[in-house]
């Protein structure tokens, strides 16, 4: 009995190391069983854990502050269809009508067969002076047999049919653009400028649009790179020279770069926009500065 409680202890003793030394290396599992789950939107194929895209990093990055959150699989994928919809899935969930359709059958053919088993099993012989059963005959076997291969043939039809039946409306393509836009959000939420910056600079390298470009000014400004952001302000004016919002960055970044331009650009960003949000903070900082 000692000895059989001591190799108790040590298994047990082992056991736990195991699990330690598998935990300790075990984040960057976890991260890559949830990415590989998720589709890259920006390449052809590629699972999130296998790109090497900038926009794959991110969504791993997004994957492990959400584990490190305490979040579990289902509500990383959860949290991910919410916003890019269940194509950025690499294998979206199976819907309802289709688990019936699968599952109906199945159960079908289950019972049909443990009914076949019960009829058709060779029975024991009967004891001495008892009454000999009725045999099924050949005629009932042909019977259970012709009735298995119909059941066999239309849970087959039904499996083939299932999808059809119960196909979801075709989802448009995940854009991969649309896709880096919400994360660098996403990260501007968390004051992960920096980071923010460097998406927004991907998404225009496909789409050159000044909505990305202010959104690129507006998270240089508050990472406190005044400089880049004055240059991605003064691109959105160039076609656009009376967008308040590209004013607003522009006298901002002016401002933080100690510009004697800065007052001028705030003041003619209130003429513009006399009735944005930011107006009366602005009319309060020129009042404050004069």
């Amino acid at each position: 009995m000692p000895a059989a409680l001591l190799l108790t202890a040590l298994v047990a003793g082992a056991a736990v190391g195991l699990l330690r030394s598998a935990g300790d290396t075990g984040g960057e599992d976890r991260v890559r069983e949830v990415a590989a789950g998720l589709r890259c939107p920006a390449c052809q194929g590629e699972s999130v854990a296998d790109s090497r895209s900038p926009i794959a990093a991110a969504m791993r990055q997004v994957v492990a502050d959400q584990l490190a959150q305490g979040r579990n699989r289902a509500e990383i994928r959860r949290w991910f269809v919410q916003r890019y919809g269940p194509d950025v899935l690499t294998e979206p969930p199976a819907h309802g009508a289709t688990v019936l359709l699968w599952a109906v059958p199945a159960l079908t053919l289950l019972g049909a067969g443990y009914a076949a088993l019960r009829t058709l099993r060779p029975r024991r012989a009967p004891a001495a002076g008892a009454v000999r059963p009725v045999p099924g005959g050949r005629a009932t076997r042909r019977a259970w047999w012709a009735g298995a291969t119909g059941l066999v043939s239309l849970v087959a039809a039904v499996a083939i049919a299932a999808d059809r039946l119960d196909r979801p409306a075709q989802q448009p393509p995940v854009d991969p653009v649309a896709v880096t836009v919400q994360l660098a959000r996403d990260l501007e939420s968390q004051d992960r400028y920096a980071a923010a910056a460097q998406l927004y600079r991907e998404a225009l390298q496909d789409r050159p649009d000044d909505t990305i470009r202010l959104r690129l000014a507006f998270a240089l400004l508050r990472g406190g790179d005044t400089a880049a952001a004055e240059q991605a302000a003064r691109e959105v004016l160039t076609q656009a020279p009376d967008a308040p919002d590209g004013l607003l960055v522009l006298g901002l970044a002016q401002r933080g770069e100690h510009s004697a331009e800065a007052a001028g650009t705030l003041r003619r960003f209130l003429a513009v926009a006399p009735e944005h949000p930011a107006a009366a903070e602005i009319s309060r900082l020129l009042s404050a500065g004069s």
